[in-house]
């Protein structure tokens, strides 16, 4: 039944818009559980339950998943079989989590090397299912999933993360705001997917001119949900509040992820919507799921998508409060091209809160980025440019300064040490002069003593590819918990 479904799903993506209207409305009558199968439905009703096992169940879980795992790698997985034999360690040997740390990291370096010796040998080529990162960091990784497994998993952990602010996967509207490709046409710049009741818009085209016929369209649509990345709807909340516009009045939540969501953004959200706002950390990898809930805006880490440590520049577990560390990630499902102990690139700050919520999942404070997005002081010390932010929220939401507003979007670029450049895309209403002395006010206390910099005022900021905003652009190379 899985594979006829998704045999004539493939009719739908290349048809025609009425035929792909009358298919995806059919489509969507089908069961989840027809249209993704066993792993599906296992993590579906494993999730109901399982979100409010005790911290001792969790973890039981958890071993038992990693022995499968590491049993399976070492016997049918060149690489693993090599690091493990040259390290004398076997797949018994891990009783703990804690023992984890006889494995060495996989990093990006060693994926890219070894690739070929990292699929498993008990699986056909034809199962395979190319994927690449969008590599705006660097040059794209490429890795593999299993056919329809990942895509299984992944609808059942966020069907169960977005039930978190009621919404009900399939069946409520959607207004997508993120990298899709959509065929646009004189003012229309959306197009309806039928099959998740999702109105599709371009991400290219928010200029001021055309944003009110997309904030119209929404209206009409009646969406209950917007899934969008952070730099995308912080664009539609700025113009939305330049021109007095309200908030969409059947909107019950923002869904934000692929992107960090800063303190501002979240504030400039929630004051302009007026609706809850959801946030989540994932990568293509898949190695990790963390997402806020109904009651905090606390990471709460899925322990049943794999096992996430965060480890610290000294190489130990970050345990203290507000520690930072560098997320690393097991992955239980990926079988084909087992990721162990993979150094996501990401920070996290560590918290020993815990959340009101009930589930006893462990928590990050923030996200605090990837180790690329850290600026290179005078003296060769690394600067969280999200800290730098962070720093500037509390005094622009202590003055409501209308100044800010006027600044649509800002890029640090940084090409040596103890330099940058400011990249800043302003208001029309913003004189140039004005907005200058605006800006450099804003960061000259809180670089004067990291980097000297001077600032550039552009008509538009690129995204990448895939539609995202990236906040600093570091051709300097950057190293943090090797």
């Amino acid at each position: 039944m899985e594979d006829s479904i998704y045999k004539w799903k493939k009719y739908y993506d290349h048809g025609p818009a009425l035929l792909k209207q009358v298919i995806g409305n059919l489509y969507r009558q089908i069961p989840l559980t027809f249209r993704y199968g066993a792993k599906y439905k296992y993590y579906r009703d494993l999730l109901k339950e399982s979100q409010f096992w005790s911290k001792e169940k969790l973890e039981e879980y958890q071993m038992q998943r990693l022995e499968n795992l590491l049993r399976h790698a070492y016997e049918n997985v060149p690489y693993y079989r090599r690091v493990f034999d040259e390290r004398g360690i076997r797949p018994k040997d891990i009783q703990n989590l804690s023992d984890l740390k006889a494995i060495p990291y996989l990093t990006k370096e060693v994926e890219r090397e070894n690739i070929g010796d990292l699929i498993a040998r008990n699986y056909p080529q034809h199962k395979l299912l190319y994927q690449t990162t969008g590599g705006s960091t660097g040059a794209p990784l490429i890795f593999y999933h299993e056919k329809r497994v990942g895509r299984s998993k992944e609808v059942a952990f966020f069907e169960a993360l977005w039930s978190r602010v009621g919404y009900r996967w399939g069946s409520d509207r959607i207004v997508s705001l993120r990298g899709e490709t959509v065929k646009t046409k004189g003012t229309k710049f959306w197009e309806y997917e039928p099959i998740r009741n999702n109105l599709v818009f371009s991400v290219y085209h928010m200029t001021d001119e055309n944003l009110p016929y997309y904030i119209e369209k929404i209206k009409m649509f009646e969406p209950k949900f917007i899934y969008t990345y952070p730099s995308v709807i912080t664009l539609l909340a700025i113009f939305m509040r330049k021109n007095d516009i309200g908030p969409f009045g059947s909107l019950k939540a923002i869904l934000c992820g692929s992107e960090h969501l800063s303190s501002q953004q979240h504030h400039l959200l929630k004051e302009t919507f007026n609706c809850k706002i959801l946030s989540w950390y994932g990568m293509g990898e898949k190695v990790t799921l963390a997402g806020s809930c109904e009651h905090s805006s606390y990471y709460h880490i899925f322990p049943e998508y794999g096992v996430t440590e965060l480890i610290g520049e000294n190489g130990k577990p970050v345990s203290e409060e507000d520690g930072v560390g560098q997320i690393i990630g097991t992955s239980f499902d990926n079988d084909i091209m087992p990721f162990i102990r993979y150094k996501t690139g990401d920070l996290g700050v560590h918290t020993n809160q815990e959340c009101k919520c009930g589930r006893n999942y462990p928590l990050i404070k923030s996200i605090e980025g990837r180790v690329q997005e850290f600026i290179v002081s005078k003296e060769g010390s690394l600067i969280s440019v999200n800290g730098i932010m962070i720093s500037l929220d509390s005094i622009l939401f202590s003055t409501n300064s209308e100044g800010w507003r006027k600044i649509k979007q800002i890029q640090f670029v940084q090409e040596e040490k103890g330099r940058l450049t400011l990249r800043v895309v302003k208001d029309e209403s913003f004189p140039l002069l004005e907005a200058k002395d605006y800006v450099r006010s804003l960061f000259e206390k809180r670089l004067r003593d990291i980097c000297d910099f001077n600032i550039e005022f552009v008509d538009d900021i690129p995204r990448t590819e895939r539609g995202k905003h990236r906040f600093l652009i570091q051709k300097l190379p950057i190293g943090l918990a090797r």
